[in-house]
């Protein structure tokens, strides 16, 4: 990262990478907002013997995996380091890296195979293949190649007999969530591991993928600030997916862009992995680093479709009439809204205010009118949090129940935050998450530019529940 950067956000000012002391809160109309992100408590926790127990146990289970254990290094890939106390931060550095880099190194001639199984021989499809992969993802490799037509594509080829292994390794990461469990108990309440186990599966449904990015493609054609390139699904298969070419800049190099760049793309990503579900009802739910390139013409490009979800109107206008409750500390219309939902028993004695702390502790950042810098700080502290099981201060809630339909969404949440924190973006994204919120006009350059290219192309403006 660029060095001398000033923190801008009221969260941020006062220590460059965003520390904010035990104890602190911001208070607003009677509402506390609890530390976003608590990165002195996720330091403490950290700190103990049990959590690096816990990571040279998540390697020893997972070892053997190849789609399950990359996924899981994706995830923690934006865990800050810095939090770990010094005398372990090599240590869990490297058993997050044996994760996160655990890509099998597979011959091109056994590539080839896999590509020759489902599209015939290589030279009737392509004019030029290049053998060497130009990434690794969780179940195969990409590669380069040009169409007989001219156009350059990227090729992902599933690993040879990665579907089996696959199923394996949800067998392992059963037991694995076990053994977790016990060191993390409220590991369940957060669905993170659950939600991996029940939908890595559709990672390799390469079809399903196709479909998905075409129709993503052409919503998203020709808007002035995202691009998302087209599948071919003439020449997509089981175990190969075929799409556009992107000649981008990877997400390390946004990351040493100037503060209003990052800024910019920053609103992007928010756009992309968070405005869509509340607008479009559907959401890429795999918001890391490495899904997101900067293109040539400026535009930020969003690639890796096979971890996308539709989500039930009905469901999505759940979690914004929630949070408009919060956002007007309206705590005992959460009180009755999760009680009638089955969310929090009524015997349980969880108070009103406890849900609506327990909201803006999750989601405050969509909430508070204000800007904030998302540090990586913050952004470790989110996720540590959102599995620990001392926090003494939602006690009540960390045992109540979230609804499956509910667990995809808050993970796409979680990490999108996760992948601002790698970014040091600054926004006030509480008057971006108007626009979804009140179905209020965009008050930003991108979001004005947005509304007028959405009304150019689709003729219509945005979708957004009756209130």
């Amino acid at each position: 990262m660029a060095s001398g950067r000033v923190p801008k956000g009221r969260l941020t000012r006062g220590s460059r990478m965003g520390r904010l002391a035990a104890g602190q809160a911001l208070r607003g109309a009677g509402t506390r907002l609890a530390m976003i992100g608590q990165p002195e408590e996720a330091r403490a926790i950290l700190a103990e013997r049990s959590a690096l127990q816990a990571a040279q146990q998540l390697v020893t289970i997972l070892g053997g995996m190849k789609g399950g254990a990359m996924k899981i290094g994706q995830m923690l890939s934006v865990l800050d380091v810095g939090l770990v106390p010094e005398s372990h931060r090599e240590l869990f550095r490297v058993k997050l890296a044996e994760l996160r880099d655990r890509a099998p190194v597979v011959s091109f001639p056994a590539m080839r195979k896999v590509i020759e199984d489902d599209l015939g021989p290589l030279s009737r499809v392509f004019a030029d293949f290049d053998e060497t992969p130009v990434a690794a993802a969780s179940i195969g490799q990409v590669y380069r190649a040009r169409l007989h037509d001219g156009r350059d594509v990227a090729v992902k080829v599933k690993y040879p007999g990665v579907d089996e292994a696959v199923a394996a390794d949800l067998r392992n990461l059963e037991f694995f969530s076990k053994l977790w469990k016990s060191a993390l108990p409220s590991a369940a309440d957060a669905g993170v591991l659950d939600e991996i186990a029940s939908n890595i599966s559709a990672e390799l449904d390469y079809p399903r993928e196709a479909r998905t990015q075409h129709r993503v493609a052409a919503r998203y054609r020709d808007h002035p600030y995202i691009a998302v390139p087209d599948s071919i699904e003439e020449f997509c298969g089981h175990h190969v997916l075929v799409t556009e070419f992107v000649e981008g800049r990877p997400f390390d190099h946004m990351r040493t862009l100037p503060d209003a760049d990052r800024d910019h793309i920053g609103e992007l990503i928010y756009r992309f992995y968070i405005t869509s579900l509340f607008t479009d009802y559907e959401f890429c739910g795999d918001p890391h680093p490495g899904n997101i390139l900067l293109a040539a013409d400026g535009r930020v490009t969003f690639v890796d479709f096979g971890l996308y979800h539709r989500m039930d109107p009905l469901h999505v206008g759940f979690e914004r009439t929630a949070l408009q409750a919060a956002a007007e500390h309206r705590g005992e219309d959460i009180h009755r809204q999760w009680v009638e939902r089955g969310i929090i028993d009524p015997r349980a004695g969880v108070t009103p205010q406890e849900c609506l702390d327990y909201v803006w502790a999750a989601t405050g950042w969509h909430l508070l009118d204000e800007e904030i810098t998302i540090t990586p700080e913050l952004a470790t502290g989110a996720v540590i949090l959102a599995v620990n099981p001392r926090s003494a201060e939602f006690q009540g809630m960390r045992k109540q129940l979230l609804p499956p339909e509910h667990v995809f969404s808050r993970r796409a949440d979680l990490f999108t935050f996760a992948a601002l924190g790698q970014l040091e973006s600054t926004n006030n994204w509480h008057r971006i998450a108007r626009e979804w919120l009140y179905a209020e006009p965009p008050t930003t350059e991108i979001g004005c530019a947005t509304a007028q290219w959405r009304e150019r192309i689709h003729g219509a403006p945005t979708p957004v529940d009756e209130k």
